[in-house]
């Protein structure tokens, strides 16, 4: 993570499920109810409430419709963070880093 003026860390994008996971807790509503009520599966909800599944355009206008949190809010959130694991992973670092190498000698 790089630092900015003032010691200050840059921001770190997250999971947008954890945003509709307390945006749900914050309701009382559980995931199952929720699930059930709005015709989704238990199991992806609760991957992508979980961070382990991403959230599609139409998944994120279910959320919008069902919720009111924007699903462009939620697709942005999902590329930043998809972007964050792609550039903090070892082995996309290293093939990068080969790239970089190979187009500096064009």
């Amino acid at each position: 993570m790089g630092k900015l003026a003032n010691n200050l860390q840059s921001f770190t994008p997250y999971h947008p499920g954890e945003l509709v996971k307390d945006e749900l807790e914050y309701r009382a509503i559980k995931q199952k109810d929720f699930a059930e009520k709005f015709s989704i599966s238990y199991s992806v909800l609760n991957e992508v409430l979980n961070g382990k599944r991403t959230i599609t355009s139409e998944f994120a206008l279910i959320l919008e419709a069902a919720l009111g949190v924007k699903a462009d809010v939620l697709v942005r959130m999902q590329t930043d963070y998809n972007l964050d694991m792609a550039r903090n992973s070892d082995k996309m670092k290293e093939k990068l880093d080969n790239i970089r190498k190979i187009a500096a000698a064009l």
